[in-house]
């Protein structure tokens, strides 16, 4: 199985801060991670716990001892939140192997974490933190075992994905942009696992955009059919597969497929507010949401939270009065890192219109007696749709993908939280992130939890 460990950047620079002696020693920090069990085990980290001056007995070049008191509070920690343990410690000499001091270390702290949590995973993940900052991790069993992990993620305004696996980087259709990124970052592209939420107007030319663009895998949620009606937008839709009423996902895994390069797709019909479909989005490394309600705006930035994902919002806004007649041709992409502001505190919703969009959803008869006596406000049932508008933003989107993952904008990531475009003023406009959303923040490397990301609604069994 496939083992990764992700933080965000502001962990990173705690753990880094933690680990910073000063005096070339040997030093040790502790996390504790929420976790994402599918066909990978994706370990997320929730707190970093530095261990103080004090606690330590010996620390040199090349061994570290520290009191055994320090233990008690990290592990009872972990035992009430059900949470996993992962040891981080230095190797000032740069030697990125796992010393025979080290073997002994991680046996003796996964068997107390084994006695602590009898009824848990008895294995804790231990990494090695090299001058370079890079971090080489396993995963340590309690009778001494030992597996190195696949791949270290650290989620911020760029996208640093350290993968172990290799790829083959030499396929022909890859070369124009192995020319424009470098092989490295199309080796990156063939590993990613990407989920596309909402596969119509927008979402059909992001699938085809990363597929093309080589992207290893793609998870397509949708539990829509192609109509007549939707044929101007969506890629690669026939009129027979309107007739035929076939899923949209269906649809796109065909297409890809006929690319033959090599995606691997997974389908999921079913709506984004079941188990499945936030499971398989939580096993992904990269979010894009195509949808345009509210309350799914709102699930995927909770998965943002609770998973340390990156994730990125398509909006299309075409105001027309039917006749012909348009006000505006706008659309915004948004970026949002786990950590950073959310799209609740950016203002792109409120919670009042997610229970409205939720009840809508649920409950249509007492949403509409609602909705008479005036509770609550409309949520819009239909959007006016134009493919080359949902072009427009589907490319501000994955070519913000492209720049976070390999960094080639002369102003840095930072000020491109939010990108606007208006065609019908002319205008394109960023701005940067802002505080961190005091309600989603506090989820943060969470992971699976029950229910699933504390919503009733996607209990299992």
């Amino acid at each position: 199985m496939t083992t990764l460990l992700r933080m965000t950047s502001e962990q990173r620079s705690a753990l880094d801060e933690a680990l910073r002696a000063g005096d070339g020693c040997e030093a040790v920090a502790f996390a504790l991670c929420g976790r994402s069990r599918g066909d990978r085990d994706v370990y997320v980290v929730r707190f970093v716990v530095e261990v103080p001056d004090g606690a330590y007995l010996e620390r040199g070049l090349d061994r570290v001892r520290w009191r055994t008191d320090v233990l008690p509070p990290v592990l009872g920690r972990a035992v009430r939140e059900g949470l996993a343990v992962t040891k981080f410690h230095t190797h000032p000499t740069g030697s990125p192997v796992f010393s025979g001091l080290d073997d002994a270390s991680d046996r003796s702290l996964a068997a107390s974490v084994a006695a602590w949590v009898p009824d848990g995973p008895a294995s804790i993940l231990s990494a090695i933190v090299l001058p370079d900052g890079t971090l080489r991790a396993r995963v340590v069993g309690d009778d001494g075992s030992s597996v190195p992990i696949d791949g270290v993620d650290v989620i911020g305004d760029d996208l640093h994905f350290d993968r172990r696996a290799a790829c083959d980087t030499g396929a022909a259709f890859g070369a124009a942009f192995t020319q424009a990124f470098g092989t490295a970052t199309f080796g990156l592209m063939r590993q990613l696992r990407v989920a596309v939420v909402g596969c119509s107007g927008t979402g059909s030319i992001v699938v085809e955009q990363l597929a093309r663009n080589g992207v290893g895998a793609l998870v397509l949620i949708d539990p829509d059919v192609v109509e007549e009606r939707n044929l101007n937008r969506i890629l690669n839709a026939t009129a027979d597969d309107a007739e035929r009423r076939r899923l949209k996902v269906d649809v796109l895994e065909r297409a890809v497929e006929a690319m033959g390069m090599g995606t691997v797709v997974r389908t999921v019909a079913a709506n984004l507010f079941t188990p499945a479909s936030v499971r398989a989005v939580a096993q992904a490394d990269v979010i894009f949401g195509c949808v345009d309600t509210v309350d799914a705006r709102h699930l995927l930035n909770q998965l943002t939270s609770f998973y340390l994902l990156p994730f990125f919002d398509l909006g299309v806004n075409l105001e027309a009065d039917g006749l012909g007649g348009v006000d505006q041709v706008c659309g915004s992409a948004h970026y949002v890192r786990p950590g950073g502001s959310s799209l609740l505190s950016r203002a792109v919703y409120t919670l009042d219109e997610v229970r409205a969009a939720a009840l809508a959803r649920t409950d249509p008869e007492h949403y509409a007696e609602q909705l008479e006596r005036g509770y609550i406000r409309g949520v819009v049932e239909r959007h006016p749709a134009v493919i080359s508008v949902n072009m427009l933003i589907a490319s501000l989107a994955v070519n913000d993908l492209l720049a976070r993952l390999h960094p080639y904008r002369l102003e840095g990531n930072g000020p491109f939280a939010v990108q606007r475009v208006s065609l019908t003023h002319d205008i394109y406009s960023h701005e940067g992130d802002g505080d961190a959303c005091p309600v989603l923040g506090r989820n943060l490397g969470r992971g699976d939890v029950v229910p699933l990301l504390d919503q009733p609604e996607l209990s299992e069994g």
